[in-house]
């Protein structure tokens, strides 16, 4: 089994006195890291699975501290209650927990955000902590095997990402992207009442899926998709955000005119998942995207480096109307730093009328050659 950077953080957040809420999509190994976390901390746990018909109505039916506590059980020191999002109001549930017994360390897990941060916003303010579980990172498989091993198989998880699953299943990861895709990838967003033409939503993905590292128009989305408006377009993108499914970076403008200001590009929490919506698993090097391809794992496993280490950076790419661009900035503490990528090691010219408007900035060529810093190796 893989080992988890996140799994010690959590035990250590056990100590603080907070509702520990933990975010991830499905299939990415949330129920996996909670069973090591009861391995190593060895205290009396309940366990409740709210995908389950019967939790869920035994949660539904608690309505006071008193039935809570009693579901929960005698001397438990954590209750794990996971797809905490199915349960009716149980942001409230949580607090009457948290009030009443400050002692029991209860961890709830979600898939979707538009659900369990939701409903958990207001009643646990000031009373939760909240982290972020991603498909494996390249580091977290650099650990379980070696920096050589994990890079031999580089092209191998460019192209069918870093699903648990199919990380532990070699030989078999296409049908196993593909359950994923079908049974898993956007369920909670489907399960939503307004969500009236599923088909609009794996049309969206899939267009989104062709334009990788490309700035979209939510109008050209929309034109693609067919019967459907922009003002829809954007809610669905912003629901398939929220059940970690895609993410989205924006355009950074300050200082010059043509700076393009509402532009905004999607990625992939998985290479795999995007793989798997356009069928296409050949290997990157018989590509005609695969510096799309690159970019989205660079870019996803930032994500991921930047979340587990704690590291909080504003991000963005640059472009101008004039078509001078940069793929990634990272801005921490009033410092840019400018991120080009590229398939194979040459030399760069960052725009001058970026360095120019921009003097206090660092820039870095990211390629096959010299990645390992980027993604949180050293």
């Amino acid at each position: 089994m893989i080992s988890r950077d996140l799994c010690q953080t959590i035990i250590n957040a056990c100590s603080q006195g907070k509702v520990i809420l933990l975010l991830g999509a499905r299939q990415v190994g949330k129920t996996t890291l909670l069973r090591e976390v009861i391995k190593q901390t060895q205290v009396p746990y309940s366990w409740f699975n709210a995908d389950e018909a019967d939790i869920l109505q035994a949660f539904d039916s608690a309505v006071t501290s008193t039935q809570l506590l009693q579901l929960i059980g005698k001397d438990k020191r954590l209750v794990f209650i996971d797809e905490a999002q199915q349960i009716p109001d149980i942001g409230r549930k949580l607090k009457l927990i948290y009030d009443t017994r400050p002692d029991i360390q209860v961890i709830a897990t979600g898939s979707s955000a538009f659900d369990l941060q939701d409903q958990t916003a207001e009643p646990l303010t000031g009373r939760k902590k909240t982290f972020h579980l991603y498909p494996v990172s390249f580091k977290e498989t650099v650990q379980s095997s070696s920096v050589l091993e994990a890079k031999r198989l580089l092209d191998t998880r460019l192209t069918y990402g870093l699903y648990p699953e199919v990380l532990n299943n070699p030989g078999h990861e296409k049908e196993i992207l593909v359950e994923i895709a079908q049974s898993y990838l956007y369920k909670d967003v489907l399960q939503l009442d307004y969500i009236r033409k599923p088909n609009h939503i794996e049309k969206l993905l899939k267009a989104l899926a062709f334009q990788v590292g490309s700035e979209v128009s939510y109008n050209e989305l929309a034109q693609t998709i067919g019967n459907i408006d922009t003002a829809t377009v954007e809610k669905y993108l912003d629901l398939l955000e929220k059940a970690f499914v895609i993410f989205k970076l924006p355009a950074f403008s300050r200082n010059l005119r043509n700076e393009i200001k509402k532009g905004k590009k999607y990625y992939f929490a998985d290479n795999g998942i995007r793989n798997v919506l356009i069928s296409n698993f050949t290997l990157p090097e018989m590509r005609q995207d695969k510096g799309a391809l690159w970019e989205n794992f660079l870019i996803s496993e930032r994500l991921k480096t930047n979340a587990y280490q704690g590291r909080f950076a504003n991000t963005y790419f640059w472009r101008t109307h004039d078509q001078a661009e940069i793929d990634y900035l990272e801005e921490t503490d009033g410092i840019l730093k400018a991120y080009e990528f590229k398939w194979k090691e040459r030399k760069v010219r960052f725009p001058s009328s970026f360095l120019e408007a921009y003097p206090n900035n660092e820039t870095s060529i990211i390629s096959r050659e010299n990645f390992e810093g980027f993604v949180g190796l050293s």
